[in-house]
Protein backbone atom coordinates (compact mmCIF):
# COMPACT_ATOMS: atom_id res chain seq x y z
CA UNK A 1 0.00 0.00 0.00
CA UNK A 2 1.07 3.32 -0.83
CA UNK A 3 1.83 5.51 2.28
CA UNK A 4 0.36 9.10 2.28
CA UNK A 5 2.88 11.55 1.26
CA UNK A 6 5.36 8.78 0.34
CA UNK A 7 6.53 8.13 -3.17
CA UNK A 8 6.67 4.77 -3.98
CA UNK A 9 8.53 3.42 -7.42
CA UNK A 10 5.36 0.76 -8.75
CA UNK A 11 6.77 -0.17 -12.09
CA UNK A 12 10.60 -0.51 -12.74
CA UNK A 13 10.22 0.50 -16.70
CA UNK A 14 13.53 1.84 -17.12
CA UNK A 15 12.30 4.57 -19.53
CA UNK A 16 14.46 6.47 -21.08
CA UNK A 17 12.24 9.76 -21.03
CA UNK A 18 8.62 8.13 -19.54
CA UNK A 19 5.61 10.95 -20.10
CA UNK A 20 2.20 11.30 -19.59
CA UNK A 21 1.18 8.89 -17.67
CA UNK A 22 -3.02 8.59 -18.03
CA UNK A 23 -5.08 6.38 -15.92
CA UNK A 24 -7.89 4.33 -18.14
CA UNK A 25 -10.82 3.93 -15.60
CA UNK A 26 -12.39 1.38 -17.18
CA UNK A 27 -9.71 -0.84 -17.60
CA UNK A 28 -8.49 0.27 -14.30
CA UNK A 29 -4.91 0.34 -15.83
CA UNK A 30 -2.04 3.19 -15.68
CA UNK A 31 -1.02 3.67 -19.50
CA UNK A 32 2.09 5.96 -20.27
CA UNK A 33 4.96 6.73 -23.32
CA UNK A 34 8.91 6.13 -23.43
CA UNK A 35 9.26 8.82 -25.89
CA UNK A 36 12.50 7.78 -27.12
CA UNK A 37 11.75 3.98 -27.25
CA UNK A 38 9.37 5.09 -28.90
CA UNK A 39 6.71 3.09 -27.19
CA UNK A 40 3.37 3.01 -24.80
CA UNK A 41 3.43 0.85 -21.65
CA UNK A 42 0.56 -0.52 -19.54
CA UNK A 43 0.39 -1.42 -15.66
CA UNK A 44 -2.63 -2.85 -13.71
CA UNK A 45 -2.31 -1.85 -9.78
CA UNK A 46 -4.25 -5.33 -9.17
CA UNK A 47 -2.63 -7.95 -10.92
CA UNK A 48 0.80 -6.22 -11.52
CA UNK A 49 1.18 -7.22 -14.94
CA UNK A 50 3.07 -4.61 -17.61
CA UNK A 51 2.79 -4.50 -20.88
CA UNK A 52 4.99 -2.67 -23.93
CA UNK A 53 3.56 -1.89 -27.38
CA UNK A 54 6.19 -0.26 -29.75
CA UNK A 55 5.02 2.33 -31.77
CA UNK A 56 6.62 2.98 -34.82
CA UNK A 57 8.35 6.74 -35.64
CA UNK A 58 11.23 7.90 -34.49
CA UNK A 59 9.62 9.58 -30.89
CA UNK A 60 6.63 9.49 -29.71
CA UNK A 61 5.57 13.02 -27.36
CA UNK A 62 2.08 12.48 -25.89
CA UNK A 63 -0.71 10.84 -26.84
CA UNK A 64 -4.48 10.33 -25.49
CA UNK A 65 -7.26 7.78 -25.93
CA UNK A 66 -9.64 8.37 -28.63
CA UNK A 67 -13.79 8.13 -27.46
CA UNK A 68 -14.04 6.08 -30.64
CA UNK A 69 -11.77 3.25 -29.47
CA UNK A 70 -7.87 3.28 -29.56
CA UNK A 71 -5.39 6.19 -28.94
CA UNK A 72 -4.07 9.05 -30.49
CA UNK A 73 -0.10 9.45 -31.05
CA UNK A 74 1.67 12.00 -31.60
CA UNK A 75 4.74 11.34 -33.40
CA UNK A 76 7.71 13.54 -34.72
CA UNK A 77 5.81 14.21 -38.28
CA UNK A 78 2.09 14.42 -37.10
CA UNK A 79 -0.66 12.77 -34.86
CA UNK A 80 -1.51 9.03 -35.33
CA UNK A 81 -4.24 7.10 -34.62
CA UNK A 82 -2.71 3.68 -32.99
CA UNK A 83 -4.05 0.89 -31.72
CA UNK A 84 -1.65 -1.39 -29.62
CA UNK A 85 -2.58 -4.74 -29.57
CA UNK A 86 -2.35 -4.85 -33.43
CA UNK A 87 0.29 -1.82 -33.81
CA UNK A 88 -1.46 -0.66 -36.18
CA UNK A 89 -0.69 2.89 -36.70
CA UNK A 90 -2.38 5.19 -39.17
CA UNK A 91 -1.83 9.15 -39.72
CA UNK A 92 -4.33 11.82 -38.86
CA UNK A 93 -3.34 14.38 -39.83
CA UNK A 94 1.15 16.09 -40.48
CA UNK A 95 1.99 18.66 -38.31
CA UNK A 96 5.75 20.83 -38.76
CA UNK A 97 6.07 17.14 -41.10
CA UNK A 98 8.19 19.46 -43.11
CA UNK A 99 10.62 21.47 -40.84
CA UNK A 100 13.81 19.29 -40.44
CA UNK A 101 14.61 17.95 -36.86
CA UNK A 102 11.16 19.03 -35.43
CA UNK A 103 8.64 16.74 -33.73
CA UNK A 104 5.80 16.95 -31.61
CA UNK A 105 5.81 17.69 -27.58
CA UNK A 106 3.74 17.99 -24.44
CA UNK A 107 -0.48 17.66 -25.35
CA UNK A 108 -3.61 16.96 -23.69
CA UNK A 109 -7.63 16.68 -24.09
CA UNK A 110 -10.04 19.49 -23.15
CA UNK A 111 -13.75 18.53 -22.28
CA UNK A 112 -14.95 18.87 -25.35
CA UNK A 113 -12.42 16.30 -26.90
CA UNK A 114 -9.89 18.94 -28.61
CA UNK A 115 -6.50 18.19 -28.70
CA UNK A 116 -3.93 20.84 -27.32
CA UNK A 117 -0.50 19.84 -28.17
CA UNK A 118 2.95 21.76 -28.74
CA UNK A 119 6.20 21.21 -31.31
CA UNK A 120 9.50 21.12 -30.82
CA UNK A 121 13.22 21.37 -32.23
CA UNK A 122 14.65 18.22 -30.73
CA UNK A 123 18.37 19.42 -30.41
CA UNK A 124 18.65 22.93 -30.89
CA UNK A 125 17.64 25.13 -29.01
CA UNK A 126 16.27 28.06 -30.45
CA UNK A 127 12.53 28.45 -29.55
CA UNK A 128 11.46 27.24 -32.52
CA UNK A 129 8.24 25.50 -31.40
CA UNK A 130 4.53 26.67 -31.56
CA UNK A 131 1.48 25.50 -30.04
CA UNK A 132 -2.11 24.11 -31.88
CA UNK A 133 -5.20 22.68 -31.28
CA UNK A 134 -6.58 20.05 -32.78
CA UNK A 135 -9.93 19.80 -33.49
CA UNK A 136 -12.26 16.31 -33.54
CA UNK A 137 -12.72 17.08 -37.69
CA UNK A 138 -8.71 16.53 -37.95
CA UNK A 139 -8.37 20.68 -38.84
CA UNK A 140 -5.40 22.70 -36.97
CA UNK A 141 -5.22 26.09 -35.71
CA UNK A 142 -1.70 26.81 -34.75
CA UNK A 143 -2.30 29.56 -31.33
CA UNK A 144 1.75 30.72 -30.97
CA UNK A 145 5.31 30.18 -31.82
CA UNK A 146 8.06 31.11 -29.81
CA UNK A 147 8.06 28.44 -27.75
CA UNK A 148 11.06 25.70 -27.12
CA UNK A 149 9.94 22.52 -25.20
CA UNK A 150 6.61 23.19 -24.32
CA UNK A 151 5.03 21.16 -21.09
CA UNK A 152 2.31 21.07 -18.61
CA UNK A 153 -0.65 21.24 -20.81
CA UNK A 154 -3.61 21.23 -17.92
CA UNK A 155 -6.86 22.93 -17.74
CA UNK A 156 -8.44 23.93 -14.22
CA UNK A 157 -11.44 22.35 -12.81
CA UNK A 158 -13.78 24.57 -14.21
CA UNK A 159 -11.98 24.82 -17.72
CA UNK A 160 -11.77 28.27 -17.49
CA UNK A 161 -8.04 28.62 -17.31
CA UNK A 162 -5.36 26.19 -19.30
CA UNK A 163 -2.15 26.43 -18.01
CA UNK A 164 0.99 25.59 -20.40
CA UNK A 165 4.89 25.43 -19.43
CA UNK A 166 8.16 26.24 -21.37
CA UNK A 167 11.10 23.95 -19.76
CA UNK A 168 13.51 26.15 -21.50
CA UNK A 169 12.23 29.24 -20.66
CA UNK A 170 11.71 28.46 -16.64
CA UNK A 171 7.76 29.40 -16.45
CA UNK A 172 4.71 28.19 -16.33
CA UNK A 173 2.11 29.96 -17.85
CA UNK A 174 -1.82 30.67 -17.48
CA UNK A 175 -4.40 31.36 -19.72
CA UNK A 176 -8.23 32.52 -19.85
CA UNK A 177 -10.05 29.35 -21.16
CA UNK A 178 -13.40 29.72 -23.17
CA UNK A 179 -14.10 26.02 -23.20
CA UNK A 180 -17.28 26.19 -25.65
CA UNK A 181 -15.04 28.46 -28.43
CA UNK A 182 -11.72 26.59 -27.89
CA UNK A 183 -9.87 30.29 -27.52
CA UNK A 184 -7.37 31.75 -25.43
CA UNK A 185 -6.63 34.99 -24.15
CA UNK A 186 -4.68 37.04 -21.33
CA UNK A 187 -1.79 34.64 -20.99
CA UNK A 188 0.32 35.84 -17.65
CA UNK A 189 3.28 34.63 -16.06
CA UNK A 190 1.65 31.63 -13.01
CA UNK A 191 5.10 30.88 -11.74
CA UNK A 192 8.31 31.79 -12.73
CA UNK A 193 10.77 29.17 -11.65
CA UNK A 194 13.91 31.09 -12.76
CA UNK A 195 15.66 30.73 -9.28
CA UNK A 196 15.24 26.71 -9.53
CA UNK A 197 17.62 24.31 -10.35
CA UNK A 198 15.46 22.41 -12.54
CA UNK A 199 12.78 23.12 -14.69
CA UNK A 200 9.07 23.05 -15.11
CA UNK A 201 8.00 19.72 -16.94
CA UNK A 202 4.69 17.74 -17.33
CA UNK A 203 1.82 18.86 -14.80
CA UNK A 204 -1.88 17.40 -13.39
CA UNK A 205 -4.65 18.88 -11.85
CA UNK A 206 -6.29 18.25 -8.80
CA UNK A 207 -10.07 19.01 -7.86
CA UNK A 208 -9.41 21.91 -5.77
CA UNK A 209 -7.77 23.55 -8.56
CA UNK A 210 -3.86 22.91 -7.57
CA UNK A 211 -1.45 22.33 -9.76
CA UNK A 212 1.09 19.29 -9.49
CA UNK A 213 4.32 19.79 -11.30
CA UNK A 214 7.56 17.89 -12.17
CA UNK A 215 10.56 19.20 -11.39
CA UNK A 216 12.76 17.95 -13.80
CA UNK A 217 16.53 17.83 -12.51
CA UNK A 218 15.41 18.81 -9.19
CA UNK A 219 13.76 15.57 -7.97
CA UNK A 220 10.76 16.87 -6.72
CA UNK A 221 6.60 17.48 -7.36
CA UNK A 222 5.04 20.53 -6.42
CA UNK A 223 1.67 21.46 -5.91
CA UNK A 224 1.01 25.15 -6.71
CA UNK A 225 -2.13 26.76 -5.68
CA UNK A 226 -4.52 28.26 -7.75
CA UNK A 227 -2.64 31.55 -7.12
CA UNK A 228 0.63 30.15 -7.93
CA UNK A 229 2.32 30.02 -4.43
CA UNK A 230 3.75 26.40 -3.33
CA UNK A 231 1.61 24.58 -1.35
CA UNK A 232 3.54 21.25 -1.22
CA UNK A 233 7.00 19.63 -2.19
CA UNK A 234 7.08 16.06 -2.09
CA UNK A 235 10.63 14.48 -2.71
CA UNK A 236 11.72 11.82 -5.00
CA UNK A 237 14.90 9.44 -5.29
CA UNK A 238 15.50 10.30 -8.35
CA UNK A 239 16.34 13.56 -10.11
CA UNK A 240 14.13 13.39 -13.46
CA UNK A 241 10.96 13.03 -12.68
CA UNK A 242 8.99 14.19 -15.90
CA UNK A 243 5.14 14.46 -15.57
CA UNK A 244 2.27 13.36 -13.50
CA UNK A 245 -1.74 12.02 -13.64
CA UNK A 246 -4.18 11.60 -11.58
CA UNK A 247 -5.57 7.67 -11.05
CA UNK A 248 -6.43 4.78 -9.29
CA UNK A 249 -10.42 3.92 -8.57
CA UNK A 250 -11.36 6.88 -6.85
CA UNK A 251 -8.39 9.42 -9.09
CA UNK A 252 -6.37 9.97 -5.10
CA UNK A 253 -3.21 8.61 -6.62
CA UNK A 254 -0.75 10.81 -8.17
CA UNK A 255 1.44 8.53 -10.69
CA UNK A 256 4.69 10.07 -11.59
CA UNK A 257 6.91 9.36 -14.99
CA UNK A 258 10.39 10.14 -14.59
CA UNK A 259 13.79 9.49 -16.90
CA UNK A 260 17.03 8.01 -17.10
CA UNK A 261 18.43 9.96 -20.10
CA UNK A 262 21.79 11.56 -20.30
CA UNK A 263 22.49 10.71 -16.74
CA UNK A 264 25.96 8.65 -16.49
CA UNK A 265 27.04 5.61 -14.56
CA UNK A 266 28.08 7.77 -11.63
CA UNK A 267 24.89 9.76 -11.56
CA UNK A 268 22.36 6.52 -11.91
CA UNK A 269 24.34 4.36 -9.18
CA UNK A 270 22.52 6.35 -6.28
CA UNK A 271 18.97 6.78 -8.39
CA UNK A 272 18.53 2.70 -9.72
CA UNK A 273 14.97 3.34 -9.79
CA UNK A 274 15.39 6.46 -12.39
CA UNK A 275 13.36 5.79 -15.58
CA UNK A 276 10.47 4.08 -13.28
CA UNK A 277 6.67 4.81 -12.42
CA UNK A 278 6.20 6.16 -8.94
CA UNK A 279 3.05 6.52 -7.25
CA UNK A 280 2.13 8.78 -4.45
CA UNK A 281 -1.24 9.03 -2.31
CA UNK A 282 -2.11 12.79 -2.20
CA UNK A 283 -4.74 13.20 0.36
CA UNK A 284 -6.85 14.83 -2.89
CA UNK A 285 -8.38 14.14 -5.92
CA UNK A 286 -7.66 14.85 -9.01
CA UNK A 287 -10.13 14.91 -11.76
CA UNK A 288 -10.77 12.97 -15.09
CA UNK A 289 -8.43 13.90 -18.22
CA UNK A 290 -11.12 13.64 -21.24
CA UNK A 291 -9.88 11.75 -24.47
CA UNK A 292 -10.11 12.80 -28.06
CA UNK A 293 -13.62 12.82 -29.98
CA UNK A 294 -11.99 12.53 -33.36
Amino acid sequence: MTDLHQPECVVRSNDSLGEVPLWNSVQGKLWWIDVRAPLIQSWDPVSGEHQRFDIPGRSVGSWAFRQSGGMIVALHDGVYHFEPTTGSCKRLLALEADQEGHRLNDGRCDRRGRFWIGTMHDTVREFQGSFYCVQPDLSVQKLFGGIDIPNSVVFSPDDRLMYFADSTAKKIWVFDFDLAAGALSNRRVFVDCAADPGVPDGSAMDADGCLWNANYGNGRIVRYTPGGKVDRIVALPVTQPTCCSFGGPDLDTLYITTARQKLTAEQLAPQPLAGGVFALKTGVKGIAVPGFAG
